[in-house]
């Protein structure tokens, strides 16, 4: 008998909304919540915000981190950031991947949400409005 990941009794939709809430918590910028429910059998809801730096986007992911965990949920495995070369090569875009299993939040800095586009691709996905504060 397997065991559900601990975090399962969060609904998707509250679990976004948690982590959507959390980002904006740490000033994250375009914060939006794509359900994905009718579109996917991935994934329920993408979180997608935007931060000015490296250094915001890592203290938005520990924020995030910590605020689903105080509700009991966890994120699953988070990857991204990767420092930029030395030599003052132009840099790839900063992005950061959360998975929560039936959320993903993605923090990304300008020119990363520039090049994904995440919120295009999932143009026929309703955006859900955000908690308030």
């Amino acid at each position: 008998m397997s065991v559900a990941p601990k975090g399962r009794d969060l609904d998707s939709q509250t679990k976004a909304a948690v982590a959507a809430r959390a980002a904006l918590d740490k000033q994250a910028e375009g914060v939006l919540m794509i359900d994905l429910r009718a579109l996917s059998n991935v994934t329920d809801f993408f979180v997608v915000c935007t931060a000015g730096s490296e250094r915001q986007i890592s203290a938005i992911k520990e924020h995030i981190e910590a605020a689903l965990a105080s509700r009991g949920a966890t994120v699953w495995h988070a990857e991204g950031i990767t420092p930029p070369a030395p030599g003052g090569s132009p840099r790839d875009p900063q992005w950061m991947l959360m998975d929560c299993g039936d959320v993903v939040i993605h923090v990304l800095d300008q020119r990363g949400r520039e090049f994904y586009r995440i919120e295009d691709l999932w143009g026929d996905a309703p955006r859900v409005p955000l908690p308030p504060a």
